[in-house]
Protein backbone atom coordinates (compact mmCIF):
# COMPACT_ATOMS: atom_id res chain seq x y z
CA UNK A 1 0.00 0.00 0.00
CA UNK A 2 2.60 2.65 0.87
CA UNK A 3 4.36 1.98 -2.23
CA UNK A 4 1.17 3.57 -4.17
CA UNK A 5 1.02 5.86 -1.79
CA UNK A 6 4.11 7.39 -2.53
CA UNK A 7 4.00 7.17 -6.08
CA UNK A 8 0.62 8.46 -6.22
CA UNK A 9 1.84 11.55 -4.40
CA UNK A 10 4.82 12.43 -6.32
CA UNK A 11 2.31 12.44 -8.91
CA UNK A 12 0.26 14.62 -6.82
CA UNK A 13 3.31 17.26 -5.92
CA UNK A 14 3.79 17.66 -9.90
CA UNK A 15 0.49 18.47 -10.37
CA UNK A 16 0.63 20.91 -6.68
CA UNK A 17 3.94 22.68 -8.49
CA UNK A 18 1.50 23.76 -11.32
CA UNK A 19 2.55 20.90 -13.68
CA UNK A 20 5.27 22.69 -15.42
CA UNK A 21 2.03 24.54 -17.67
CA UNK A 22 2.73 28.23 -17.84
CA UNK A 23 0.90 30.65 -19.85
CA UNK A 24 3.49 32.34 -22.38
CA UNK A 25 1.83 35.82 -21.45
CA UNK A 26 3.80 35.70 -18.09
CA UNK A 27 6.94 35.96 -20.38
CA UNK A 28 6.16 39.49 -21.23
CA UNK A 29 4.63 41.02 -18.27
CA UNK A 30 6.25 43.42 -15.66
CA UNK A 31 3.55 43.25 -12.77
CA UNK A 32 6.23 42.97 -9.94
CA UNK A 33 9.51 45.68 -11.13
CA UNK A 34 10.28 46.34 -7.49
CA UNK A 35 10.77 42.80 -5.78
CA UNK A 36 13.21 40.66 -5.65
CA UNK A 37 11.13 37.40 -7.09
CA UNK A 38 7.35 36.97 -7.19
CA UNK A 39 4.89 34.40 -8.70
CA UNK A 40 1.18 34.27 -9.62
CA UNK A 41 -0.97 31.19 -9.87
CA UNK A 42 -4.09 29.92 -9.79
CA UNK A 43 -5.01 28.12 -6.66
CA UNK A 44 -7.25 25.01 -8.73
CA UNK A 45 -5.04 24.18 -11.52
CA UNK A 46 -1.58 25.78 -9.65
CA UNK A 47 -1.32 27.35 -13.31
CA UNK A 48 1.69 29.91 -13.39
CA UNK A 49 0.48 32.83 -15.04
CA UNK A 50 3.52 35.47 -13.75
CA UNK A 51 6.91 34.78 -12.74
CA UNK A 52 9.81 36.84 -11.74
CA UNK A 53 13.09 34.53 -10.03
CA UNK A 54 10.41 32.90 -8.21
CA UNK A 55 12.75 29.66 -7.33
CA UNK A 56 15.32 32.51 -5.92
CA UNK A 57 16.28 31.44 -2.10
CA UNK A 58 15.11 34.39 0.10
CA UNK A 59 14.98 35.12 3.56
CA UNK A 60 10.53 34.43 3.97
CA UNK A 61 10.37 36.69 7.28
CA UNK A 62 6.81 35.92 8.76
CA UNK A 63 5.68 33.89 5.61
CA UNK A 64 7.08 30.87 7.61
CA UNK A 65 4.29 31.09 9.49
CA UNK A 66 2.11 29.92 6.33
CA UNK A 67 3.51 26.68 7.02
CA UNK A 68 3.37 26.64 10.73
CA UNK A 69 -0.26 26.92 9.86
CA UNK A 70 -0.37 24.24 7.25
CA UNK A 71 0.50 21.72 10.45
CA UNK A 72 -1.94 23.30 12.69
CA UNK A 73 -4.22 22.84 10.58
CA UNK A 74 -4.11 19.25 10.25
CA UNK A 75 -3.08 18.84 13.25
CA UNK A 76 -6.56 19.97 14.21
CA UNK A 77 -8.25 18.25 11.09
CA UNK A 78 -6.91 14.58 12.53
CA UNK A 79 -8.34 14.98 15.94
CA UNK A 80 -4.73 15.96 17.55
CA UNK A 81 -5.96 19.08 18.88
CA UNK A 82 -9.12 20.40 19.10
CA UNK A 83 -9.56 24.69 18.46
CA UNK A 84 -11.31 25.13 22.22
CA UNK A 85 -8.06 23.54 24.09
CA UNK A 86 -6.19 25.49 26.03
CA UNK A 87 -2.73 26.08 25.57
CA UNK A 88 -0.17 27.32 28.36
CA UNK A 89 2.18 29.69 27.19
CA UNK A 90 6.06 28.53 28.56
CA UNK A 91 8.60 31.04 29.44
CA UNK A 92 10.37 30.46 25.88
CA UNK A 93 7.39 31.40 23.89
CA UNK A 94 6.56 34.51 25.78
CA UNK A 95 9.88 35.95 25.20
CA UNK A 96 9.43 36.13 21.71
CA UNK A 97 10.47 39.27 20.16
CA UNK A 98 9.02 41.37 17.17
CA UNK A 99 5.10 40.97 16.58
CA UNK A 100 3.29 39.61 19.40
CA UNK A 101 0.41 39.49 21.41
CA UNK A 102 2.17 39.95 24.51
CA UNK A 103 1.41 36.52 26.22
CA UNK A 104 2.98 35.79 29.76
CA UNK A 105 4.79 32.70 31.09
CA UNK A 106 1.62 30.43 32.60
CA UNK A 107 -1.01 32.16 30.59
CA UNK A 108 -3.45 29.64 29.28
CA UNK A 109 -5.01 30.53 25.41
CA UNK A 110 -7.52 28.62 23.40
CA UNK A 111 -5.95 27.31 20.29
CA UNK A 112 -8.77 29.13 18.44
CA UNK A 113 -7.13 32.55 19.63
CA UNK A 114 -3.60 31.88 19.35
CA UNK A 115 -4.53 30.71 15.84
CA UNK A 116 -6.33 34.63 15.71
CA UNK A 117 -3.03 35.95 16.89
CA UNK A 118 -1.19 33.93 14.15
CA UNK A 119 -3.49 34.65 11.49
CA UNK A 120 -4.07 38.19 11.74
CA UNK A 121 -1.89 39.76 13.75
CA UNK A 122 1.34 37.45 12.93
CA UNK A 123 2.33 36.89 16.52
CA UNK A 124 5.57 35.09 17.40
CA UNK A 125 4.69 33.97 20.61
CA UNK A 126 1.63 32.90 19.61
CA UNK A 127 3.11 30.69 16.74
CA UNK A 128 5.65 29.17 19.40
CA UNK A 129 3.38 28.11 21.81
CA UNK A 130 1.45 26.51 19.30
CA UNK A 131 4.21 24.75 18.13
CA UNK A 132 5.09 23.74 21.75
CA UNK A 133 1.36 22.61 21.72
CA UNK A 134 1.62 20.24 18.35
CA UNK A 135 4.97 19.24 18.33
CA UNK A 136 6.25 19.20 21.71
CA UNK A 137 8.94 21.66 21.07
CA UNK A 138 9.79 24.05 18.60
CA UNK A 139 12.92 22.03 17.53
CA UNK A 140 10.33 19.48 17.33
CA UNK A 141 7.98 21.19 15.24
CA UNK A 142 10.30 22.40 12.74
CA UNK A 143 11.42 19.18 12.32
CA UNK A 144 7.74 18.48 11.14
CA UNK A 145 7.78 21.86 8.92
CA UNK A 146 10.93 20.94 6.61
CA UNK A 147 9.42 17.32 6.58
CA UNK A 148 6.25 18.37 5.10
CA UNK A 149 8.01 21.02 2.62
CA UNK A 150 9.90 17.72 1.34
CA UNK A 151 6.53 16.07 0.90
CA UNK A 152 5.38 19.54 -0.72
CA UNK A 153 8.45 18.94 -3.34
CA UNK A 154 9.93 22.29 -1.75
CA UNK A 155 13.06 22.43 -3.56
CA UNK A 156 14.12 25.97 -2.69
CA UNK A 157 13.01 25.52 1.31
CA UNK A 158 15.01 25.07 4.65
CA UNK A 159 13.17 26.16 7.96
CA UNK A 160 15.28 27.43 11.37
CA UNK A 161 12.20 28.30 13.45
CA UNK A 162 8.17 28.32 13.39
CA UNK A 163 8.08 32.56 13.23
CA UNK A 164 10.69 33.74 10.18
CA UNK A 165 12.71 35.59 12.68
CA UNK A 166 16.25 35.74 11.03
CA UNK A 167 17.90 32.74 10.94
CA UNK A 168 21.27 32.17 9.35
CA UNK A 169 20.22 28.87 6.44
CA UNK A 170 16.48 29.92 6.89
CA UNK A 171 15.57 30.33 3.05
CA UNK A 172 12.18 30.13 0.95
CA UNK A 173 11.13 31.21 -2.37
CA UNK A 174 7.93 32.95 -3.99
CA UNK A 175 7.54 29.42 -5.86
CA UNK A 176 8.27 27.56 -2.63
CA UNK A 177 5.69 29.86 -0.70
CA UNK A 178 2.82 30.11 -3.83
CA UNK A 179 2.93 25.95 -3.30
CA UNK A 180 2.70 26.25 0.64
CA UNK A 181 -0.17 29.14 0.19
CA UNK A 182 -2.27 26.55 -2.01
CA UNK A 183 -1.79 23.80 0.56
CA UNK A 184 -2.92 26.15 3.49
CA UNK A 185 -6.03 26.71 1.45
CA UNK A 186 -7.20 23.05 1.00
CA UNK A 187 -8.19 23.86 4.71
CA UNK A 188 -11.14 25.82 3.67
CA UNK A 189 -11.37 26.96 7.33
CA UNK A 190 -8.37 29.03 7.68
CA UNK A 191 -9.93 32.29 5.69
CA UNK A 192 -12.31 32.64 8.56
CA UNK A 193 -9.07 33.95 10.15
CA UNK A 194 -6.41 35.24 7.43
CA UNK A 195 -9.80 36.75 6.13
CA UNK A 196 -10.64 38.64 8.98
CA UNK A 197 -9.05 42.40 9.24
CA UNK A 198 -9.52 42.60 12.64
CA UNK A 199 -10.26 41.01 16.02
CA UNK A 200 -10.04 40.90 19.83
CA UNK A 201 -8.37 38.56 21.96
CA UNK A 202 -8.72 38.28 25.94
CA UNK A 203 -12.36 40.19 25.74
CA UNK A 204 -13.96 40.93 29.03
CA UNK A 205 -10.96 41.41 30.92
CA UNK A 206 -8.79 44.40 31.54
CA UNK A 207 -6.10 42.94 28.90
CA UNK A 208 -8.25 43.16 26.07
CA UNK A 209 -6.16 43.42 22.65
CA UNK A 210 -7.12 44.61 19.84
CA UNK A 211 -5.84 43.08 16.61
CA UNK A 212 -5.61 44.42 12.95
CA UNK A 213 -4.54 41.91 10.18
CA UNK A 214 -0.87 43.14 8.63
CA UNK A 215 -2.07 42.07 5.44
CA UNK A 216 -4.25 45.55 4.09
CA UNK A 217 -5.07 43.68 1.52
CA UNK A 218 -7.82 42.07 3.19
CA UNK A 219 -9.68 45.55 3.92
CA UNK A 220 -9.06 47.56 0.70
CA UNK A 221 -9.13 45.35 -1.99
CA UNK A 222 -12.02 42.98 -2.89
CA UNK A 223 -11.91 39.40 -2.58
CA UNK A 224 -8.99 39.24 -0.61
CA UNK A 225 -9.00 37.13 2.20
CA UNK A 226 -5.13 36.03 2.83
CA UNK A 227 -2.69 34.74 3.44
CA UNK A 228 0.43 35.88 5.27
CA UNK A 229 2.88 39.17 5.46
CA UNK A 230 6.55 39.31 6.46
CA UNK A 231 9.35 41.84 7.19
CA UNK A 232 12.52 42.11 8.34
CA UNK A 233 15.77 44.30 7.83
CA UNK A 234 17.30 41.42 5.64
CA UNK A 235 13.94 40.41 3.71
CA UNK A 236 12.18 43.46 3.26
CA UNK A 237 8.38 43.35 2.61
CA UNK A 238 7.35 40.80 1.62
CA UNK A 239 3.40 39.44 1.30
CA UNK A 240 1.92 35.71 0.31
CA UNK A 241 -1.81 36.61 -1.26
CA UNK A 242 -5.00 35.47 -2.11
CA UNK A 243 -8.36 36.44 -3.94
CA UNK A 244 -11.47 35.19 -5.06
CA UNK A 245 -13.54 36.66 -7.33
CA UNK A 246 -15.96 34.08 -9.66
CA UNK A 247 -15.88 30.43 -7.93
CA UNK A 248 -12.15 31.57 -9.36
CA UNK A 249 -8.65 32.04 -6.75
CA UNK A 250 -5.08 33.03 -7.36
CA UNK A 251 -2.21 33.21 -4.91
CA UNK A 252 0.54 36.12 -5.70
CA UNK A 253 3.81 36.13 -3.44
CA UNK A 254 5.97 39.12 -3.62
CA UNK A 255 9.45 39.22 -2.28
CA UNK A 256 11.87 42.13 -0.94
CA UNK A 257 9.66 45.03 -2.32
CA UNK A 258 10.96 47.72 -0.71
CA UNK A 259 8.26 48.98 1.34
CA UNK A 260 4.65 48.34 2.25
CA UNK A 261 2.84 50.65 -0.03
CA UNK A 262 4.72 48.71 -3.37
CA UNK A 263 4.40 45.35 -2.12
CA UNK A 264 0.41 46.04 -1.76
CA UNK A 265 0.44 47.81 -5.30
CA UNK A 266 2.26 44.85 -6.79
CA UNK A 267 0.65 42.05 -5.21
CA UNK A 268 -2.55 44.20 -6.65
CA UNK A 269 -1.80 44.65 -10.28
CA UNK A 270 -0.93 40.66 -10.19
CA UNK A 271 -4.78 39.94 -8.72
CA UNK A 272 -5.82 42.80 -11.29
CA UNK A 273 -4.30 41.08 -14.26
CA UNK A 274 -5.32 37.48 -13.27
CA UNK A 275 -8.78 38.31 -12.71
CA UNK A 276 -8.74 40.01 -15.99
CA UNK A 277 -7.02 37.80 -18.64
CA UNK A 278 -8.46 34.18 -16.94
CA UNK A 279 -11.39 32.32 -16.33
CA UNK A 280 -12.29 28.98 -14.54
CA UNK A 281 -14.65 26.55 -14.45
CA UNK A 282 -15.33 24.24 -11.43
CA UNK A 283 -15.38 20.56 -12.41
CA UNK A 284 -15.57 19.08 -8.52
CA UNK A 285 -15.89 20.50 -5.22
CA UNK A 286 -13.35 19.46 -2.24
CA UNK A 287 -14.61 16.28 -0.54
CA UNK A 288 -17.02 15.48 -3.44
CA UNK A 289 -17.92 11.95 -4.39
CA UNK A 290 -16.44 11.10 -7.67
CA UNK A 291 -16.45 7.17 -7.22
CA UNK A 292 -18.25 4.53 -5.41
CA UNK A 293 -15.46 1.31 -5.42
CA UNK A 294 -17.02 -1.83 -4.45
CA UNK A 295 -14.03 -3.24 -1.93
CA UNK A 296 -13.32 -6.96 -0.75
CA UNK A 297 -13.57 -8.58 2.57
CA UNK A 298 -14.45 -5.22 4.54
CA UNK A 299 -16.90 -4.56 7.06
CA UNK A 300 -18.39 -1.83 3.89
CA UNK A 301 -19.06 -3.66 0.24
CA UNK A 302 -18.56 -0.05 -1.04
CA UNK A 303 -16.61 2.45 -0.07
CA UNK A 304 -17.25 6.40 -1.29
CA UNK A 305 -14.03 7.70 -2.93
CA UNK A 306 -13.85 11.82 -2.72
CA UNK A 307 -11.56 14.65 -4.03
CA UNK A 308 -9.06 16.22 -1.90
CA UNK A 309 -9.21 19.65 -3.33
CA UNK A 310 -12.38 21.79 -5.53
CA UNK A 311 -10.64 21.14 -9.02
CA UNK A 312 -11.09 23.44 -11.84
CA UNK A 313 -9.89 24.13 -15.19
CA UNK A 314 -8.56 27.34 -16.47
CA UNK A 315 -8.71 29.37 -19.60
CA UNK A 316 -7.85 32.98 -20.86
CA UNK A 317 -10.92 34.83 -21.55
CA UNK A 318 -13.07 34.56 -24.58
CA UNK A 319 -11.38 31.28 -25.55
CA UNK A 320 -13.01 28.72 -26.80
CA UNK A 321 -13.90 25.60 -24.06
CA UNK A 322 -12.69 22.56 -25.09
CA UNK A 323 -14.80 19.60 -23.65
CA UNK A 324 -12.66 18.21 -20.85
CA UNK A 325 -12.92 14.21 -19.58
CA UNK A 326 -11.97 13.19 -16.07
CA UNK A 327 -10.48 10.12 -15.40
CA UNK A 328 -10.57 8.63 -12.19
CA UNK A 329 -7.95 5.66 -11.09
CA UNK A 330 -8.46 3.69 -7.97
CA UNK A 331 -5.52 1.31 -6.40
CA UNK A 332 -5.78 -1.73 -7.76
CA UNK A 333 -4.79 -4.22 -3.99
CA UNK A 334 -6.21 -1.63 -1.51
CA UNK A 335 -5.71 -3.25 1.93
CA UNK A 336 -7.55 -2.83 5.29
CA UNK A 337 -7.53 -0.83 7.51
CA UNK A 338 -8.14 2.46 5.31
CA UNK A 339 -8.36 5.30 7.32
CA UNK A 340 -10.78 8.71 6.44
CA UNK A 341 -8.71 10.94 4.34
CA UNK A 342 -5.86 8.58 2.92
CA UNK A 343 -4.95 8.59 -0.34
CA UNK A 344 -7.09 5.81 -2.29
CA UNK A 345 -6.38 6.84 -6.14
CA UNK A 346 -6.18 9.33 -8.56
CA UNK A 347 -8.19 12.42 -10.46
CA UNK A 348 -7.06 12.91 -13.55
CA UNK A 349 -8.97 15.78 -15.93
CA UNK A 350 -8.02 15.37 -19.97
CA UNK A 351 -8.28 17.91 -22.08
CA UNK A 352 -7.71 17.52 -26.43
CA UNK A 353 -5.79 14.15 -25.48
CA UNK A 354 -3.49 15.85 -22.75
CA UNK A 355 -3.71 15.32 -18.86
CA UNK A 356 -3.82 19.04 -17.64
CA UNK A 357 -4.51 18.08 -14.09
CA UNK A 358 -4.11 15.46 -11.83
CA UNK A 359 -5.55 15.23 -8.23
CA UNK A 360 -5.57 12.53 -5.01
CA UNK A 361 -8.59 11.07 -4.45
CA UNK A 362 -9.20 10.16 -0.59
CA UNK A 363 -11.44 7.43 1.14
CA UNK A 364 -14.51 9.07 3.00
CA UNK A 365 -14.84 7.32 6.05
CA UNK A 366 -13.07 4.30 7.54
CA UNK A 367 -13.20 0.97 6.29
CA UNK A 368 -11.66 -2.45 8.21
CA UNK A 369 -11.54 -5.90 7.57
CA UNK A 370 -14.92 -7.81 7.99
CA UNK A 371 -15.22 -11.01 10.60
CA UNK A 372 -15.40 -14.31 9.32
CA UNK A 373 -18.99 -14.08 10.44
CA UNK A 374 -20.13 -11.38 8.23
CA UNK A 375 -17.82 -12.91 5.37
CA UNK A 376 -20.07 -15.88 5.69
CA UNK A 377 -23.29 -14.01 5.59
CA UNK A 378 -22.52 -12.26 2.54
CA UNK A 379 -21.83 -15.34 0.41
CA UNK A 380 -24.53 -16.61 1.59
CA UNK A 381 -26.32 -13.97 0.62
CA UNK A 382 -24.72 -14.14 -3.03
CA UNK A 383 -25.63 -17.62 -3.45
CA UNK A 384 -28.95 -16.86 -2.44
CA UNK A 385 -29.44 -13.92 -5.09
CA UNK A 386 -27.88 -16.41 -7.84
CA UNK A 387 -30.45 -19.37 -7.27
Amino acid sequence: MKRYIMVAVAMALLLSAGGGRTFAAEKTLSLAPNASSAILIERDTGTVLFDKNSHKKLPPASMTKIMTMILIMEALDSGKIKLTDPVRVSEYAASMGGSQIFLEPGEEMTVHDLMKGIAIGSANDASVAMAEKVGGSESSFVDMMNKKAKQLGLNDTFFKNVTGLPAAGHYSSAHDMAIMGKELLKHEEITKYTGQYEQYLRQNTPNKFWLVNTNRLVKFYPGTDGLKTGFTQEAKYCLTATAKKHDMRVIAVVMGAPNPKERNKQITSMFDYAFSQYATKKLFDRHQIVKQVKIQKANKQNLAVVTSESISILSKRGEKENKVIPKVTVMPDLKMPIKKGEQVGMLSIVKDGKTITKSPLLASENVKSASWWSLFKRTIGHMAKTK
